[in-house]
Order: C-alpha cells, then sequence, then structure tokens
C-alpha cells in the first residue's frame, strides 16, 4: 500500500538546510514544498540556482507554518531558536522534526515536547547515528547478550569543516551554538551513549580553543556517569580532520564501529568485533542515507504506519545531559543531570 508523502517545509537553508533538501529529493515518503530562509543572500543563490522553479520561497518561520500546503517543518535553524520554533509549529497544528539539539535546556525541552504532546503531533529529532546501519546491528547484539554486561563507551567523533565557515556564522556563537563541539558532533554521542545505557546522572566535561580561533571551543572530552556504574568517555574536536568511531565495551567482548567518512556523505563503516575465546573479526558495511532514513520515520510516524523510534524520554535525558555539560564545562566540577 502507497503512502502519500509528508509535506514539508525546511527552516534555513544554510549547510545543513541543504543537505536535507538534497537527500529528500530521492524520498518516496517526504516531499518538500517550501524553503524558509531569512538570509537574502542565501535567498539570492537558492534563486540563482533554480530554488524557486521547484519550491515556494519565504522569509519567515510564520510564512510557513500559516502555509495550509505545510503539513510539518524541518528546523535548520540556531539552537537557541528551536524551543520558540517548535512549540509555535505546534500550536498552529504542524509536526515538527528538529535538528540536534532538540533544545538548550530541559526546561525548554519539556514545554516542547508537552506542546507536541497536546496537539497530538510527532516530533522528531537529528539524531541520524541511530539510523546507521552499523549502529542498529550493534544494538541488537546488545540486546542478545552477545557482548554481555556493557561495561563502558569510549567514543570520538571529529572534524575540521567549521574551518571554512564565516567568522560570523551562527555555529561559531557562544550564545547560538554553546559549547561547539557538543552541539555540532558530541551530541550525536552521547544520544547513542544514552540509547544504550539510558539515562545518565552526572558529567564532568572539559572545554578548550586549542586549535581555533572559535569562540564556542574547539575540543571537548565528556565523562558520563550513568545509574548502574557505566561509564561513557566521549571526545569531540572541531580542529582535527575527520574521525568517528564509536566502542562498546562488555563482559563478554567489545565491537568497535569506525566511519570512513563524515556522516554528511558516508561511504561505509568498519566495523570489529572481539569476543573471548574468539579471533577478531572485522567487516565493511556499505554506505546507506541514514538522514534520510530517519526523515522517512519520521514520515511514517506522522502517516501512523509506525511510532517514531526515538522516544520522548530519550530526547529529555539527551537535552538533560547537553545543559549539564555545558555547565560542567564552565565550573569545570562533576554536574549533575536533570531528569
Amino acid at each position: 500500500m502507497s503512502v502519500k508523502p509528508v509535506k514539508i517545509a525546511v527552516i534555513g537553508y544554510g549547510w545543513w538546510g541543504k543537505t536535507i533538501v538534497a537527500t529528500l529529493e530521492q524520498s518516496p515518503l517526504v516531499k518538500v514544498v517550501m524553503v524558509i530562509e531569512s538570509d537574502p543572500k542565501v535567498r539570492e543563490l537558492a534563486a540563482q540556482k533554480g530554488l524557486k522553479d521547484e519550491f515556494v520561497t519565504g522569509e519567515s518561520f510564520e510564512e510557513a507554518i500559516a502555509n495550509p500546503n505545510v503539513e510539518a517543518v524541518i528546523l535548520c535553524t540556531p539552537h537557541l531558536f528551536h524551543a520558540s520554533q517548535i512549540q509555535a509549529a505546534a500550536k498552529a497544528g504542524k509536526h515538527v522534526f528538529c535538528e540536534k539539539p532538540l533544545c538548550l535546556t530541559y526546561a525548554d525541552a519539556k514545554a516542547s515536547i508537552a506542546a507536541c504532546e497536546s496537539a497530538n503531533l510527532i516530533l522528531g529529532i537529528g539524531h541520524e547515528r541511530r539510523f546507521e546501519p552499523a549502529v542498529i546491528a550493534l544494538r541488537e547484539e546488545i540486546k542478545k547478550g552477545t557482548l554481555g554486561h556493557i561495561l563502558q563507551i569510549e567514543a570520538n567523533f571529529s572534524q575540521d569543516k567549521f574551518f571554512a565557515l564565516a567568522p560570523d556564522n551562527w555555529r561559531l556563537s557562544n550564545k547560538l551554538a554553546p559549547v561547539g563541539p557538543l552541539t555540532a558532533t558530541g551530541i550525536h554521542l552521547v544520544d547513542l551513549a544514552i540509547a544504550i545505557l539510558g539515562p545518565a546522572e552526572s558529567v564532568w566535561a572539559r572545554l578548550g580553543t586549542l586549535g581555533s580561533n572559535f569562540e564556542n571551543g574547539d575540543t571537548l572530552a565528556i565523562t558520563l556517569a550513568f545509574p548502574n556504574g557505566t561509564t561513557a568517555l566521549i571526545s569531540a574536536i572541531l580542529a582535527t580532520p575527520f574521525d568517528g568511531r564509536f566502542c562498546v565495551y562488555g563482559s563478554k567482548g567489545w565491537t568497535e564501529i569506525r566511519d570512513l567518512t563524515h556522516p554528511e556523505n558516508p561511504t561505509g563503516w568498519v566495523v570489529s568485533t572481539k569476543l573471548r575465546d574468539q579471533d577478531k573479526t572485522s567487516n565493511f558495511l556499505e554506505p546507506a542515507p541514514a538522514v534520510r532514513n530517519n526523515l522517512e520515520a519520521f514520515a511514517n510516524a506522522v502517516r501512523g504506519v509506525a511510532p517514531y523510534p526515538v522516544t520522548h524520554q530519550e530526547m529529555l535525558a539527551n537535552v538533560g545531559a547537553i545543559e549539564a555539560i555545558m555547565r560542567s564545562a564552565q565550573t569545570k566540577t562533576i554536574e549533575k543531570i536533570q531528569g
């Protein structure tokens, strides 16, 4: 049975907004019918590339949520605006897919989720790492007990893409994107740790500006503590060439996922596993469109085909963790996580 595609407005046509629009060109489940961009220079460039021939374009978020042809919005906007935009969209009866982070405070996240729940609307989140084949397979093996009792997680997500940004880009702003390595990349690893271990209870974080002049930092180390005694050690760096690694250690063995390239343009993953009394194995997994798969899972939830696989409780746990990480980076002490 065919499902009618969900009509979407993409809010923000910057780096990631362009990526979203491009990946959805191949989707039978999501149709972009509107693009909103407040920067006139970006709108002019989009028009030169023929964007206006395909989409109704506008300048303001309000145009999108007032458009009766728009069923849902995808927020590719500065993090600081997410809470107000989610709640305004929900009030207008629009489903919301929000790029990470959902919000910058636990209180804002709780209010945003409540707004969607009270209007019976679907809320999606840009945690596309959950939709990578290697991560899906790892979580299945953990459920089956292949690795035994999970002891610790070690992970890294580094990149140097932000050196190409203009100095006044919002992604380098302390106000709009605080603790840059966290909200840019580290948040994905925090989310995966929560997906496997549940909500964390406390965190110690250290932020430095060691390889750039980014005002929101470029080097971040995080130690997340979980109630059952396990720990996630996470590194996120914005001043070194790309590296991506996610490793889970258990009482019976360990599995490591290595990204061959940045998830924006995936070229596959190498998954290595070592179980007790067995030889180490390494396998290559073909690339897959995790970003599109996440958006299509959102569309299926909107159409009632299947529940959206990231729960509201997990979204809250993630925001609670990032809020505590931001505090810890300032206080240089262990901070409790709300939740």
